[in-house]
Order: structure tokens, then sequence, then C-alpha cells
């Protein structure tokens, strides 16, 4: 069995200004600091030397059960041991936002409860006696750098470390009595039945639990405001209520509380098959994900978190500046970066061998044809029936992104899941330049501006046309790109982006295609590796946001049967 845990196994923890990956065995591998996108402080999610926090019992290393609080971030871990039973709950503490001390990175308005800069780790023995142990075993910078430990204020229950060169200064504390161990700090302690131990791992924080009274109360104000976040859902009484929660908690933890921005993921180079070559960093925004992430978050009813991220997206393509003209990129950082250079990390093995580990995105500077209608129809989402609201800057903004897709559509490109192989005149890039060329339209039709109007819908117009002149196989479904047959699970957003209306023959062809062509053990696959031109060997796993895509074709023309089937697949 591998050393490492599975993908799947890790719990997720975030303050939606940092967040964690726990492992099975009570250790957090993986945290980054001070952004989810700096370098990483414990890193053994992508080489088993590279850092870890373990804080568990010392003689079990398989807990008994695993679960999140119900409705929070805070993960419950259930162990049992020869002598004794215990539960460890972890979390990223949440807490009064300072209204004294404004932060520099800060560009959204702050809530009244955030991230305070602390990990709590809280032990309580429920039944006999249970040996618990602290192992704090940072290394800075992805692995490369370790630091010095030294003991802070005149006991034994406090020590900090930082690297010899960096801003980042590691404090941990609690009620346990710690030491070095070579570059560890480490501890131990027995608990009997009834009594709590507790750690906290802080990083420039105001305020931190300094009792086992003031670490409960950290908890329960955490467990407050994430049930308070979610009481604001709009997720009806049903069976897939609980998924439908996570998702939403998933969703908002990716997000990054000062601009706004929501990552892909929270984790770097993790492969999309065990030991290949795919492995990105997805610790970014991209323009292609907005008009979903507001979808979905107007539908569970979160308007808030959704007028922020489109203000990120505004703040990214104009660069903080309304004034300037406006800058179209298919990724930013999630503090607006435009220059996201990819670099690899030759010195870290990469999680179960696959490598190399990357930093950054290549695919930053492509020309994707499909950014434009993403970002029109962003737009559409968040200020469609108020398009008369849209102030200038904005508008104008939005009218060259139109401007851009009608004078380059007729040209090849990347692609939507960004290739590195040479450039195609892919169908569904041609579709989303029709996004953006109707969205376009409509919208100036709604401000009164009919010259602008009647120039994009022929432009819309002239590209549907060619679309399907060119875009449909002799069998009557849409192709990958313009020179080939292949299928591609993009093609699901013909009828989703509207298109055409699900009832079109070509569309139902294309949607049953995929889901009995372009899918692996029931799931879907973007393309076809053998035959797609990506600029990398080997084979690709699922992708499950296609799936999801064929869930909502599948209902659109009709096929509820199979939409729910796949559905209830994929949330096992």
């Amino acid at each position: 069995m591998s050393i490492f845990p599975a993908i799947a196994d890790y719990a997720f923890l975030s303050n939606c200004e940092q967040s964690c990956l726990v492992a099975p065995n009570g250790a957090v591998e993986w945290l980054c600091l001070p952004r989810p996108d700096s370098p990483s402080v414990f890193g053994a999610l992508l080489d088993r030397a590279a850092g870890e926090f373990r804080f568990g019992p010392h003689n079990a290393q398989v807990p008994q059960d695993r679960r999140y609080v119900p409705g929070t971030m805070v993960l419950e871990t259930t162990w049992q041991t020869p002598t004794g039973w215990l539960v460890v709950q972890d979390l990223l503490v949440m807490g009064p936002t300072a209204a004294d001390k404004r932060r520099t990175d800060y560009r959204r308005a702050p809530t009244d409860f955030g991230a305070t800069g602390v990990l709590l780790r809280i032990a309580t023995c429920i039944s006999g006696r249970v040996e618990v142990i602290v192992n704090c075993a940072p290394l800075f910078n992805y692995g490369a750098a370790g630091g010095t430990w030294t003991y802070k204020g005149d006991g034994y229950d406090s020590m900090t470390v930082a690297p010899e060169h960096g801003d980042i200064r590691l404090d941990v504390a609690g009620n346990i009595r710690l030491g070095v161990l070579g570059a560890r700090c480490y501890g131990r302690t027995t608990l009997s039945e009834g009594e709590t131990a507790y750690v906290t791992l802080s990083w420039g924080a105001d305020t931190v639990p300094g009792s086992t009274e003031e670490a409960v109360k950290a908890l329960n104000t955490t467990v407050d405001y994430w049930r308070d976040w979610l009481s604001a859902a709009k997720i009806p009484d049903h069976p897939w209520r609980p998924y439908l929660d996570r998702s939403a908690l998933t969703l908002k933890g990716l997000s990054y509380a000062p601009t706004g921005a929501i990552m892909a993921a929270a984790t770097t180079s993790l492969p999309e098959t065990p030991g290949g070559a795919r492995n990105w960093d997805y610790r970014f925004t991209w323009i292609r994900d907005s008009a979903f992430m507001l979808r979905a978050l107007y539908r569970l009813g979160f308007d808030w978190e959704a007028i922020e991220y489109f203000g990120f997206v505004i703040d990214a393509v104009s660069g903080g500046d309304l004034n300037r003209p406006f800058e179209l990129q298919i990724m930013y950082g999630i503090g607006g970066e435009r220059d996201l250079t990819e670099r690899t990390l030759d010195h870290l093995s990469g999680w179960r061998g696959a490598r190399p580990v990357r930093v950054g995105n290549g695919a930053w500077d492509q020309h994707q044809h499909d950014v434009w209608g993403m970002l029109a129809d962003a737009v559409d989402v968040q200020l469609g029936q108020q398009a008369t609201q849209i102030v200038m800057p904005v508008w104008e903004g939005l009218a060259g992104f139109v401007e851009e897709a009608l004078t380059h559509w007729h040209e090849p490109d990347q692609g939507i899941w960004e290739v590195r192989g040479d450039p195609k005149h892919f169908t569904a890039s041609k579709v989303l330049c029709w996004v953006a060329a109707q969205r376009g339209a409509d919208l100036a039709r709604m401000r009164g501006e009919d010259e602008r109007a009647q120039r994009w819908q022929a432009g819309a117009d002239e590209i549907k046309a060619e679309v399907l002149d060119k875009g449909v196989s002799d069998r009557g479904v849409f192709r990958q790109h313009y020179e080939t047959d292949d299928l591609d699970a993009s093609l699901l957003l013909l009828p989703i982006m509207g298109f055409l209306p699900p009832g079109d023959k070509r569309v139902q062809a294309t949607v049953l295609a995929i889901a009995d062509e372009l899918t692996q053990d029931g799931l879907v696959l973007r393309y076809r590796t053998d035959s797609t031109d990506t600029g990398f060997s080997g084979e690709e796993g699922t992708f499950t946001i296609c799936s999801f895509w064929l869930v909502s074709a599948l209902v659109m023309i009709g096929e509820t049967g199979r939409a729910r089937a796949l559905c209830e697949k994929l949330l096992s």
C-alpha cells in the first residue's frame, strides 16, 4: 500500500484566507502561508519529507470514524486505542473582525467574522486513558528550508520557529509541555476520561486561545459562524441536501476573502491519473469558471459572495482601475496577479511519484477564445436584469471584449482545456464567441444601443451559421474541432449556454453520444487522449465538472432517469 493517502481521504479545512488538508492519521499535510497560493509550510501531500503536523493518539494511525461537524468546516475524528477512546476536532478558527486594524490586502468589505490566523486542534478522552502526541515538523518554501525552534515565555508550553529567510513565523502553543527533537517540535500527555488537551498553530495572530475554556469557545464560535453562513442558503429539504451543503461550504472555503476570488482548487500538482505528468497548479481563478460560479452562488442564495466574486473579476480585468483599458486573460492570481509563470519543484517526489510538481501555470498567457463569452455571460448573470445600470467603464470594457470576440473568432485557439498542442478550430470556442456576441447584443438592446445590438447580433448569427456548417459531423453530432469527428465534453455547453434549444436533434445526438462514447466507468472524460494533441503523453482521468454538465444536459433533453442515475453515482 502506498505511504501516500488517497486524495479522497484528505479532509479540507478553510477560513477563507488559508486552507489545509488533514490526512486520515491526523497529520496536516498541506498548508501554505500566508495565502493558499504561497509556498507550503507543510507539504507531505507532495513529498513525505516536506513537512507535517500530527496531533492525535500515540499508538493509533487508523481512525474509527471521521466526519465534518454537520454544517461546518470543522473536522471531527474518533480514535479507538488499546487503552481508551479519543475525539479530536480540527479547525481553522473564525473570529470577530478587528475594527481598528485595516489590512492593506483587502479590496472587499470585511464581514463581522473572519480568519484569525489560528489552526486549533482539540483532543478529548471520552473513555479510558489515551496518550496524545504533538509532532509539528514544518519545512518552509515547499519543503526546501528548515527553521530553528525556540521557546516563548517562561514555560514549556509555547514555541516558535521561522526560516532563515522569509517573513513567516509559526507559533505552537497549548496545554501540553513541548520540546525540540531535531527539526520537530514535539510533546505528549496522557488524558483520562473527560480530560482535554489542545494545541494551536498560529501565524501573525492577534489573539490565540490561552486555555482549554478559550479553545472550546473558539471551537463553538467557528461552528456557529459556518452554520449561520449556511443558514442563508436556499437548499431544499431533499435526500441530496447534505451533498449540496458540503458543496456550498467547499465553494466558500475556496474563496479568498480579501479580494473575493474563488480558487479552482487549494492544491497544486495532484495528478489526473496516478503517476502521470498532467499535474497542474490550480490555486488560481479562471475566467471560464466565472459564470458557473455566479450561477451557483445565486441559485444557492449567496448574493453577497456573488457580488464580491464579480467585483474580483472586474478588478482583475481592469487592473483595479476602471479608467484603464481592460485586459482579459484566461486566469488570474487570487490577488489579481497576471504573470503566473510556471516552474517545477524538482526536489519534491510528487504525490505517489507523480512528477513534475509545478507552481504557477503555463497556460496563463494562452489564447483561448472562450474567455470573452464566459465574461459576457458572467456580466449577464450578474447585471442582466439591470443592463441600463451597468456603469460606463464596465460596459465599455465588456463592449471591447465583444469586439475582440468578433475580430478573432475565425482564428484557431488552444480551446477550453488549454491543450498545449497546435491551435485548432475548436467548436466550443466558436460557440463561446457566439455567447459573447449574443449576450452583448441582448444587453445592448436593453440599454437602447440599437446600432451595437444590430451589429453584434449579426456577428452572432454569422458565428452560429459557420458552427452549424463546419462543426457537425456526418452523423449529426457536434465535433471537437473542424478537422475531426472526435467528441469533446465541452460540447455539453451548447444547450447549457443556449446556443441551440435542447430539443434540437443535433444537441440530443451529441449529448447521448458523449454519454455513450466519452465515458469511463460511467464518468465523463474531457476528450480521448489518443486522438487529441494535448502536448503530453499518457492517460488522463475523468473530469468531475464534465460529468455534472452531462447531468444537466441529460435533464435538458428529457433523459431524467439517466441524469438521476449519473448524479447518484457522482454523489456516491
